[in-house]
């Protein structure tokens, strides 16, 4: 019987192939089960995710708390536990102790790990990543690291979107991504090309997201300068035809929270129904699988052997 294939080797190979990894946000626990079944349903390969401001902002709990949700499920094909931005200054510019985190992430089970020093100055940026990345290693886990801002968490007013993408303001430097790759042994690099996270701030999470678009240019050299699987953070409300563009440049794994968060908010709120909530998540992961990304029926081919 062949041996299970790794998260890394499977990102690298829907890099290689042109294909890409949806990584589903879960700030709720009652949101899993459901994601689950979509990837299993769409035939999909999925990544089940959580962040630190998951935990801290919403519902999550702790990254116990969704390794222990994920457990009934940790022998399924179509899916792999991933823990997502573990920031060194976080969305309140308040420092972190991220170490132990990542610590009690390979503890709890989670098969690959992501650093965000995005907030620093790039030396610093490196210096932080790097040690984390050898501990990765050592657990024979990868590791995600971010480069460029991505603006949508931040607390207070923020310059419009226009002028972001037009001054290209916080996107990732070329120069920069293959310094900090090289020096970091970084797995896959999360890129500010025109992608905005979702607002999580009281007053403005519940807002349809910014349409955003992506400098598809950017991306491509992005990726001819790295070598590495390239990552898109804030994945939800992207023009459709950016994202399956940015596919076949070089993103290998795209992070989707807002999508199926709101849907899961909105039909709690309506209905109070914990069921109808859960299959609102269920519909939005399988439209998101299926018809935004084009990916249903593509988990054989992620998984087969190189």
């Amino acid at each position: 019987m062949a041996a299970r294939p790794d998260v890394a080797s499977i990102m690298r190979r829907a890099h290689s192939l042109g294909l890409a990894i949806p990584a589903f946000n879960v700030p709720y626990l009652p949101m899993l089960e459901p994601v689950v079944r979509a990837a299993v349903d769409m035939d999909s390969f999925a990544l089940v995710t959580v962040a630190r401001l998951e935990w801290i902002k919403f519902e999550a709990r702790s990254l116990q708390a969704v390794a222990e949700a994920f457990a009934p499920f940790a022998a399924c094909e179509h899916v792999r536990l991933h823990l997502d931005h573990i920031p060194v200054i976080d969305e309140d510019d308040l420092r972190v102790d991220y170490a132990p985190i990542f610590a009690a992430a390979v503890e709890a089970g989670y098969e690959s790990l992501m650093i965000d020093g995005s907030r620093l100055p790039l030396e610093e940026n490196i210096r932080a990543v790097l040690p984390m990345v050898e501990f990765g290693h050592a657990h024979a886990r990868p590791v995600e690291a971010e480069l460029g801002a991505i603006f949508g968490h931040e607390s207070g007013p923020a310059p419009s979107y226009e002028e972001l993408f037009t001054t290209g303001r916080g996107f990732t430097d070329i120069a920069e991504a293959r310094r900090f790759v090289t020096e970091t042994g970084c797995d896959w690099l999360s890129v500010a090309i025109g992608n905005v996270h979702g607002a999580i701030a009281a007053g403005v999470k519940d807002r349809k997201k910014i349409e955003a678009r992506l400098n598809l240019e950017r991306l491509d050299q992005l990726n001819q300068a790295t070598g590495v699987p390239l990552v898109l953070h804030g994945g939800s409300g992207i023009q459709v035809d950016n994202v399956r563009a940015a596919i076949k440049l070089g993103i290998a794994k795209i992070n989707i929270a807002t999508e199926i968060r709101q849907a899961y908010e909105v039909a709690w709120k309506e209905t109070a129904s914990l069921e109808k909530a859960r299959e609102a998540v269920y519909q939005r992961a399988c439209w998101v699988i299926g018809e935004f990304l084009q990916l249903a029926g593509t988990r054989a081919r992620l998984l087969a052997a190189p």
